[in-house]
């Protein structure tokens, strides 16, 4: 249930940044808004998650999916590219994920 949580948190965490970005920098007050609103429903989440996987787990977790989450939504929504360098990032961070979750 603790991975649930975590991922609910990842996907609003994602939403968040992405409205964020359109925003543009709170100038359209409405995805600004929405943006705090989801960052706030991500942490509840995260709360729920840390009751039952520990904090250094559940909060790494959590923040790799939300930029993996974040670059994919950045590709397809606004063009935003990677370079090859970037790329061996995010396998890096996979990596890490699945090492933390081996028990």
């Amino acid at each position: 249930m603790g991975i649930f949580f975590i991922i609910l948190a990842a996907l609003l965490d994602i939403a968040a940044n992405l409205m964020l970005k359109k925003s543009n920098g709170f100038q359209n007050k409405f995805y600004g808004v929405l943006a705090l609103l989801e960052v706030m429903c991500a942490f509840i989440a995260l709360s729920f998650a840390i009751k039952i996987i520990p904090l250094s787990v559940a909060y790494a977790s959590w923040g790799a999916l939300g930029i993996i989450g974040t670059i994919i939504g950045g590709y397809f929504l606004f063009g935003e590219k990677l370079n090859k360098k970037g790329i061996f990032g995010i396998f890096c961070i996979l990596c890490a994920i699945v090492l933390l979750h081996i028990e």
